[in-house]
């Protein structure tokens, strides 16, 4: 009977199936239906637990069955199955236990939660229905040894079921809290453990948290405060790296709430992060509507609260910060090159390594670096989110907040700015420090009262000074920490005038999707995950610009691969969208701002050219026939912005380099004379043919020459290809590499 029920759930039909069998028949096949997915597990499985709603069933489980389940499902990997098949019974099995019967086994079922947590091949409906049913494990918060009252406390935290709790629920929270004199040390302890962003949280984690952050806010001071900003980065963290879903919504959006309500810049300045680091589009709204909050209650204008929160983290206006230790002795916290570090000093001279026996003195400084260098990538990426937003600051204003800030002013420091008394009339400059203050490089006198500042983009620029900057920047080998002077632009097109409410600019382009959806994860836009899964085959990647204004929604489509490992995707229309209210309304493309335009069709173009198949030297070796006629056209095809703009910059790079006089920029190539023959390499996908016959050349960019080229931004990575590429074949007749070689001597036969 068993055999056969397993086979059967096993080809579709629904695990309901088994209602009518007794519980030890139910046993028997699930045992069966486990080891077979875990032995033979395969996509086809995908969102198995649809077809297996057996969760209310009751079962004959024992400790022994759960361990028997997670010990093969952790011995097969969990991270790498191909579904979500060989979870679903140990979290049947999990959920079914008593607590009692779990202890001992914590260890196991975070590896295999943590997992799924991870493994991307899990339908997100599947994923959170899964760790729901194991649910919270109590005793793993409260301990063995927790009175009662703990206990009881813990559990009423666990049955909050709102975001935001009522009076009377927030009144026998209060009771509760003071009936016991260890109930607010227990939930800080709880939450503690939270604080650390190298903790984790899980799914199963998520009601009880959410309770407990609410718990924590009856506790007034500035200690509870700072434990709730600290526990806000971790309870917003994401299933995966700047992901839309979170692994704890609940709780999430919990401590947004109670965040809005707290005094102090450590609130401020959490909301400030998970502004520009949250992707989830619920959570996210809630995050801007609780800035905008306190901004009004603080009589902040919109946009400065991120500007204000910013954490100075006690440095000098150098970025330094000093740990004497005595004796001579000191540890400093130096932000230079755009990164924190800790030295150490002896009697004023600076130490090769810190001292092992100073490690404990200096733990303080070590966290600090760590925390530093978040800000600084916040920070620039808030940065960069301005170039999409027409601001503008007072003189005094600015200075105070981008150029003196420890922070801000690394990033600041290095970009172009403009200046003007009185709106009219705007000077360009890097911004120069002088004995008598702030200016401006090519302003003739230092700025008064009523002069404006924004930030300078080559949209709203001539192409004299676009071209100026440009030179200056290479001249100067002044390395930009976000790309501006040579940052593409993207106008309004005659065929997108026509097609009036869509752009179909980047579309018909197949992508590899794994390093797609990374890569728009990276440039802050939230997508669901494609799959072959209900709601998978249709994705809407949105970003938010022009300061919360304006959305971008670029449409892209699940295309079915030959095989797992290869998973491609076909890009389609980008279209905008006007803020209203909580919601946004389609717009014409002639009424989005140009830099917002710009800004959105300049991550698109990123993603095609980064991530297309035609970027890909190899892909003409183990490529699939269906996609060989795109990937010719498009290895090979007309520039876009960013192959323009590497021609650009390759005009004034290469005469500064070596191999200068053996290159020369044509159309769409970039020439380059061997000593063997010559080659021609393409400027958007840098794919290589060879002369005179233009036969395909396939050089992977990691057999390239590992020498560093400087280059004045570091967000092209074909760019960095295509210079590899050129100073390997400039030397052909030194080319070792007998899969380059091989294919040099066919060339010339």
């Amino acid at each position: 009977m068993s055999d056969l029920l397993a086979d059967e759930i096993l080809h579709g039909r629904s695990g309901a199936a088994l209602g009518a069998q007794t519980p030890e028949v139910r046993r028997a096949t699930l045992r069966l239906i486990h080891e077979h997915v875990v032995a033979h597990d395969s996509p086809r499985f995908a969102g198995y637990g649809r077809h297996f709603a057996i969760d209310h069933l009751r079962t004959a489980w024992t400790r022994a069955d759960l361990e028997w389940a997670l010990d093969l499902l952790l011995a097969a990997g969990p991270r790498e199955t191909l579904s979500d098949a060989p979870f679903w019974v140990p979290a049947l099995i999990a959920g079914a236990l008593d607590q009692a019967e779990l202890e001992g086994l914590e260890g196991r079922l975070d590896a295999v939660f943590g997992a799924l947590r991870d493994n991307p091949r899990v339908p997100p409906d599947d994923r959170r229905r899964l760790t729901w049913i194991v649910g919270a494990p109590l005793r793993r918060f409260a301990g063995p040894d927790a009175p009662a009252e703990i206990h009881d406390l813990f559990r009423y935290a666990s049955g909050l079921s709102k975001p935001v709790p009522s009076r009377s629920w927030l009144r026998v929270a209060d009771e509760k809290l003071a009936a016991s004199p260890r109930a607010r040390d227990a939930v800080t302890k709880v939450l503690d453990a939270h604080r650390n962003p190298a903790s984790s949280a899980y799914d199963y984690d998520d009601s009880l948290l959410r309770g407990l952050i609410w718990l924590q806010s009856r506790t007034a001071g500035d200690e509870s405060t700072a434990l709730l900003a600290d526990v806000a980065s971790v309870v917003a963290t994401p299933v995966r790296r700047g992901g839309a879903e979170m692994v704890t919504p609940m709780a999430a959006t919990a401590i947004v709430e109670v965040l809005a309500t707290r005094p102090g810049d450590a609130p401020v300045r959490a909301l400030a992060r998970l502004s520009l680091t949250v992707r989830s589009r619920l959570l996210l709204p809630r995050v801007r509507a609780a800035l905008d909050r306190i901004g009004r209650e603080r009589g902040w204008a919109p946009g400065e609260a991120l500007e204000l929160a910013v954490d100075d983290h006690e440095l000098d206006r150098d970025g330094r910060r000093t740990w004497p230790l005595g004796d001579g002795a000191a540890g400093m916290v130096e932000v230079a090159g755009g990164k924190a570090r800790l030295r150490a000093y002896r009697d004023g001279v600076v130490l090769r390594t810190v001292p092992p026996a100073w490690k404990d003195a200096l733990a303080e400084a070590r966290a600090t670096v760590t925390e530093i260098n978040k800000s600084l990538a916040v920070e620039r990426l808030r940065v960069e989110g301005l170039f999409s937003q027409d601001r503008f600051w007072e003189w005094a204003t600015w200075v105070r907040r981008y150029l003196e800030h420890p922070i801000t002013g690394v990033t600041a420091r290095s970009l172009i700015w403009q200046a003007s008394p009185d709106g009219a009339s705007w000077t360009s400059g890097i911004p120069e420090r002088t004995t008598d203050g702030w200016t401006l490089s090519d302003m003739d006198a230092l700025p008064g009262a009523g002069w404006r500042v924004r930030l300078w983009h080559p949209a709203t620029a001539g192409t004299a000074e676009v071209a100026r900057w440009r030179g200056r920047v290479i001249t100067a080998n002044l390395r930009q920490p976000v790309k501006q002077a040579f940052r593409e632009v993207y106008p309004l097109t005659p065929a997108e005038e026509e097609t009036r409410i869509y752009s179909n600019r980047f579309a018909a382009h197949i992508l590899y999707y794994r390093q797609t959806a990374a890569l728009m994860r990276e440039r802050g836009w939230a997508s669901n995950y494609l799959g072959p899964w209900d709601g998978g085959y249709c994705g809407e990647a949105k970003k938010e610009l022009g300061g919360g204004e304006w959305q971008a929604v670029f449409l892209h489509d699940w295309v079915e691969s030959s095989t797992w490992e290869q998973v491609y995707c076909a890009t389609d229309q980008v279209r905008f969208g006007r803020r209203d209210g909580r919601a946004w309304a389609p717009v014409e493309l002639s009424e989005v701002p140009p830099l917002v335009f710009s800004e959105a069709m300049r991550d698109v173009d990123l993603f095609v050219g980064v991530t297309s198949i035609a970027a890909d030297d190899a892909w003409q070796d183990r490529g699939e026939d269906r996609f060989h006629d795109y990937w010719a056209s498009a290895s090979f095809g007309e520039l876009t912005g960013r192959g323009e703009m590497r021609r650009d910059a390759l005009e004034r790079l290469l005469p500064r380099l070596a191999i200068g006089p053996r290159c020369e920029l044509r159309d769409r190539f970039l020439r380059v004379a061997g000593t063997l023959g010559a080659y021609r390499i393409h400027l958007g996908s840098g794919n290589i043919l060879m002369e005179p016959d233009d036969a395909y050349l396939c050089i992977v960019a990691d057999r390239g020459p590992a020498k560093k080229l400087s280059l004045p931004f570091d967000d092209d990575p074909v760019l960095s290809v295509i210079l590899s590429k050129a100073v390997m074949l400039a030397a052909d007749d030194r080319i070792t590499d007998p899969t380059i070689t091989r294919q040099l001597r066919r060339s010339r036969l």
